[in-house]
């Protein structure tokens, strides 16, 4: 239920990209209106690009006015949070705005146990931002691994674990599908939650040897042997749970040195997950 530029929506996509591919149709399906915005328009989408070093309100112009209006690009640093809240109010003045920047579950330590209490690294360009947008009364949703659609777990493996080396070093994986994303999106925009920051997972905590010993190497793309054997990435879990004492997978959690806690978020919007590497996509 998309509307013209010039119509008051309830949710404004500033930046359709990957989430839009899940939000939108659940925004259709919710009979929420909105409208999006990309770099270059078409499709139906607002050309409009944010510039964190210019004043000029002139391209929030033509942005509808809106209840919630989601931030999906990173803001880095001091001002900018600030600049976009600014300048969409000052040419938006006749309505009541709520802001949702989408964040990374990257600005915690990549060791220890965190949930949304625990404190961020103080210095990350992002979780300066985000802070920013807090004070102002907005609200974060840090995400983990995105994945669904075009992004599938399965073919990562590769790239995460070229050598045995790599893959010694790995730990844990935390995800959220491309529609609880969306999911948890229309439950703040429905229920907004002022300052209030979000850690955002799918409840699990995967383990990288795992995956690797389930899918090997080939992922999605991987032709399918007649043999019974796994290629070298399955190999090496096997020899590495030899060397290190591991009896089986997955590995306890205090040994895969990060774990997320999201418990909180899904709790108080009063939902659950619905999709996860248990589940499928």
């Amino acid at each position: 239920m998309s509307a013209d530029r010039e119509d008051p929506v309830q949710v404004l996509i500033l930046g359709a990209g990957w989430t839009s591919t899940f939000l939108i149709p659940l925004l259709d399906d919710s009979k929420i209106t909105h409208a999006a915005t990309t770099r270059k328009g078409g499709d139906g989408s607002i050309p409009f690009e944010f510039d964190p070093e210019s004043d000029d309100p002139a391209p929030f112009l033509p942005l509808p006015s809106a209840k919630t209006v989601l931030i999906t690009f990173s803001i880095k640093g001091t001002g900018g949070s600030k600049l976009l809240v600014t300048l969409y109010m000052r040419t938006h003045q006749h309505v009541k705005t709520n802001f949702i920047q989408l964040g990374s579950t990257a600005i915690w330590p990549d060791r220890g146990l965190h949930d949304r209490f625990t404190i961020p690294f103080p210095d990350n360009p992002r979780k300066i931002a985000e802070d920013e947008l807090l004070s102002l009364g907005g609200t974060v949703l840090n995400l983990a691994g995105l994945w669904g659609g075009s992004r599938d777990p399965r073919n990562w493996v590769g790239r995460v674990a070229p050598d045995k080396e790599e893959l010694a070093g790995k730990g844990s994986l935390h995800l959220i599908h491309g529609w609880d994303v969306a999911r948890a999106i229309i439950a703040v925009h429905k229920a907004f939650t002022p300052g209030e920051r979000w850690l955002i997972t799918d409840l699990r905590i995967y383990d990288w040897w795992d995956l690797a010993s389930a899918w090997d190497e080939g992922g999605l793309l991987a032709v399918p042997k007649l043999e019974t054997t796994k290629g070298k990435q399955a190999e090496w879990v096997q020899e590495l749970m030899v060397e290190k004492g591991i009896k089986s997978l997955p590995r306890p959690p205090e040994q895969l040195k990060r774990g997320l806690n999201s418990l909180h978020f899904w709790k108080h919007f009063g939902i659950m997950p619905s999709r996860t590497l248990v589940s499928g996509s």
